[in-house]
């Protein structure tokens, strides 16, 4: 991560007096429709009710005779009028008004019922079945309007679909726009990483003044892949650059193109540059980039996704549609550079590739003054010696270093962080939180004394080892007892001297834990860990080894940056054993060399492991004491040790 930090002689980059035009005012919104479209829906349903149920409703005041009963009623003189079809169905009205349906039997003689109806002066009136056109049509209203209604149904969905309604909404792109009115970040604001923004800047110097490169004969970069660990700051990074030029900027993340409907990926990435287009000149920010860039035919662990292709295609097709002059440049970052597709990485797409790496000390330093703004310090804070500790770290990795230190001086009634709270948040975050309630048995105790003293003694004897910094017995996390080793200063280059020296510091506890009580423990298996893997590079990848000689054999490609390396074994079995009894004979001559010296140096180890003992976590300091006391002069063989760098774990854990 990079942070934001204003350093002294830092150039401070003024903004432009002319800069690129101001986006254009935005469209006005498309008006609403009448109120009377929202009506018709629930309209159609009602008056559908209303046909298909008025009948029913209508008919329960109708009363259902039979014939013999229509009989009696025109012998009483009760029936008004009748309507006959011809097929015998009968409506008829009683003389209070009453109406009345009934069936004539046909298959009898209806003489008789005709010349009563007539002996009582019954209107009669004959119907033929079929009706007329309109109540046709009422019969067939219902479906029609059904069928009316999945028609207007259908044709709002592909307005809708077309971008015109929320549906449209699955195919447009989710990218946060950033206007231009709002620049925040720029380079000045960014700690370190000068060789990055200088390759970087060249994108914002196109932007700026695409003239001078059009007069040139010059063609702008369109892309820029930035390649770094996670926590680095390539977000911050792309934000800068966005502020400098002072232009619309757009963020996405990779797998917000991918959804469960096939085509919806290509859908965004094409309204994510035509949005670009529209605010040109434009920075697309795509962050995880691999998530839609991966290798294309199941070459990448996982397989193949043709909705991922799809949109991966169309982000190819993207990048070579639009115009160099056209002032839009696609920015994207990943932390598995190894997994893109070649066709993504070639020129004209992302013309240059710009490294993040973690940030040096000096770099360390610049963030941890970043994020303890705000915070109130003590006078003992000092982020030069908070830096060293920290090798490997990220800017993020430093942003939560502070905030455990804070929280640590919170729990212990403190408003002001002091390096004590700052050593305690290192120590959570790389072995754990320490638990109070793991108390060590006696023999254990005493145990992990010696080991620790053992660690401490070796790192002191030795010319080329890093200085002491803190030895604790405290458990923390998995680990019951830590050395810690502080580097002088950052280096990059490390000798075969110094690589031996750590494997005897490495294996100074196990060696301690041989002198006092004849026998190992488990106390060692992290530290016989890191040792072997230490002496198998050494001898497979670095050719510190005579019988293997100057051969180097990788361990394989880096599945991503700052993570586990896939093996892969490029070598046969014989060279397999060669390396394999190498790696033996440097960790036993590593352990013969620790032995020798605690041997010789016993009743130093015996001390330090009392003071331990005692006071449980002591300085560096006062092991060179207990060394200057036992035997006068305490120092390495030469008296000048080398400081390098270790590895971010700390050298001994029993």
């Amino acid at each position: 991560m990079i942070s934001s930090v204003r350093l002294p002689g830092v150039h401070h980059s003024a903004p432009a007096k002319s800069g690129p035009p101001r986006d254009p005012a935005p469209k006005p919104a498309p008006p609403k429709p009448p109120m009377w479209r929202s009506w018709l829906l629930p309209f159609g349903l009602l008056l559908t009710a209303l046909l298909l149920f008025t009948p029913h409703m209508a008919g329960g005041k109708t009363k259902a005779l039979d014939y013999s009963d229509l009989l009696g009623q025109v012998n009483a003189g009760k029936v008004a009028s009748v309507s006959i079809n011809d097929k015998g169905a009968v409506d008829g009205k009683l003389k209070d008004g009453t109406s009345f349906t009934t069936q004539i039997p046909t298959v009898l003689d209806n003489t008789t019922l005709a010349s009563q109806l007539q002996a009582k002066h019954v209107t009669v009136k004959g119907t033929q079945t079929g009706g007329s056109w309109i109540s046709v049509l009422l019969s067939f209203l219902p479906l029609l309007l059904l069928v009316g209604f999945f028609v207007w149904t259908g044709r709002q969905t592909q307005r809708q679909l077309s971008g015109g309604g929320p549906l449209g909404a699955i195919g447009r792109s989710r990218a946060k726009i950033t206007d231009a009115e709002r620049p925040e970040t720029r380079f000045a604001d960014v700690a370190g990483y000068e060789g990055a923004k200088q390759e970087i800047s060249e994108v914002v110097d196109f932007l700026r003044n695409p003239d001078r490169y059009a007069r040139a004969g010059a063609k702008g970069p369109r892309g820029v892949l930035m390649v770094g660990p996670p926590g680095t700051g390539k977000t911050l990074l792309a934000r800068a650059v966005a502020g400098e030029a002072e232009v619309p900027f757009l963020s996405v993340t990779g797998s917000s193109f991918v959804e469960m409907f096939v085509g919806v990926g290509a859908s965004r990435v094409r309204d994510l540059f035509a949005e670009a287009r529209k605010r040109a000149p434009s920075i697309i920010f795509i962050d995880e980039i691999d998530s839609i860039g991966g290798r294309r035919g199941g070459s990448v662990i996982g397989g193949s996704n043709d909705e991922r292709e799809q949109t991966l295609n169309q982000l190819l097709a993207e990048m070579d549609g639009f115009d160099g002059s056209t002032g839009v440049v696609v920015l994207a970052a990943t932390n598995r550079p190894e997994t893109l597709d070649a066709a993504l990485l070639r020129a004209g797409r992302f013309d240059r590739q710009v490294t993040v790496p973690l940030p040096t000390q000096a770099e360390r330093a610049a963030i941890l003054a970043v994020h303890a703004r705000g915070k109130q310090l003590a006078p003992d804070v000092d982020f030069d010696v908070v830096a060293r500790a920290t090798p490997g770290f990220s800017g993020a990795d430093l942003a939560n270093l502070l905030n455990e230190a804070a929280i640590h001086a919170v729990r212990e009634g403190r408003d002001v962080l002091s390096a004590a709270d700052l050593g305690a948040a290192r120590d959570r975050i790389l072995l754990g939180r320490r638990e109070a309630s793991n108390a060590l048995l006696p023999d254990e105790k005493r145990s992990v004394a010696f080991h620790e003293s053992g660690h401490a003694l070796v790192a002191a004897l030795s010319a080329h080892a890093d200085p002491v910094a803190k030895v604790t017995i405290l458990p923390a996390g998995m680990a019951l007892g830590v050395t810690e080793q502080l580097p002088e200063a950052e280096r990059h280059l490390y000798t075969q001297p110094y690589l031996l020296d750590s494997l005897a510091v490495r294996l100074g506890g196990r060696a301690a834990e041989l002198v006092v009580y004849g026998y190992g423990s488990t106390g060692a298996s992290s530290d016989l860990a890191g040792a072997t893997e230490l002496a198998t590079r050494m001898v497979r990848e670095f050719g510190l080894s005579d019988a293997v000689g100057p051969v180097g054999y990788s361990s394989g490609q880096q599945q991503f940056l700052g993570g586990e390396e896939l093996v892969s074994r490029s070598y046969s079995e014989d060279t397999q054993r060669v390396i394999d009894g190498e790696v033996a004979r440097i960790l036993r001559e590593a352990e013969a060399r620790a032995i020798e010296l605690l041997r010789t140096h016993r009743e130093a180890l015996d001390r330090l492991a009392a003071l331990l003992l005692e006071k449980e976590t002591v300085d560096g300091s006062a092991v060179t004491d207990v060394l200057r006391l036992v035997s006068g002069d305490g120092g390495p063989a030469d008296g000048s040790p080398t400081s390098l760098e270790l590895p971010a774990q700390p050298a001994g854990q029993a």
